[in-house]
């Protein structure tokens, strides 16, 4: 999942480094490669039938959620915005996916564990108009596969939260 980096990003250090992390793995690019077609930089079709969305960030609302006429303030006090979601169509499923990157110490380790919190706003979306929702995280593994890490993953996996480091499978989004 690369493509070019986004080189106007900007801010403090972690936010160059997470935003390149981000910008360098494109579920588009990765459906494309492995024979999906996108239209409108949102529709997914293999053999020309429409299967899902691929959304990401605030086309999450402003495309996606909208088409349903699900407005986010009446479910969520703040619009949520992933940095990466599928739209199974098949199976009913929209699986929301987080990068992170680390390089250094610092707050992404507490963030790894919010992942509860951030579905159950998500599932307040989704639940009405029938989709089931899975949170994933993908994880630059130069970073986060370490040992130190074990207690995060073994949480993650007593609560059912998939993660990966640098490549998403795509039979993890239910294709």
């Amino acid at each position: 999942m690369s493509r070019n980096p986004n080189r106007f990003g900007g801010g403090a250090q972690t936010n160059r480094n997470g935003l390149h992390f981000e910008q360098t793995t494109s579920l588009n690019d990765a459906l494309i490669h492995a024979g999906f077609q996108i239209c409108n930089q949102y529709d997914v079709y293999k053999n020309n039938i429409l299967i899902g969305h691929s959304v990401n960030k605030s086309k999450f609302s402003t495309v996606f959620l909208r088409n349903y006429n699900i407005n986010y303030l009446q479910y969520n006090s703040k619009r949520w915005d992933p940095d990466e979601a599928f739209v199974n169509l098949e199976n009913r499923t929209v699986y929301i996916i987080e990068k992170k990157f680390q390089q250094t110490n610092g707050s992404v380790d507490e963030k790894l564990s919010t992942f509860l919190f951030k579905k159950r706003e998500y599932e307040k979306l989704l639940t009405p108009i029938g989709f089931h929702v899975v949170y994933i995280y993908l994880l630059s593994s130069n970073w986060f596969n370490n040992k130190k890490y074990k207690d995060y993953f073994d949480y993650m996996e007593e609560q059912s939260c998939p993660y990966f480091f640098d490549i998403l499978p795509l039979e993890a989004l239910g294709l």
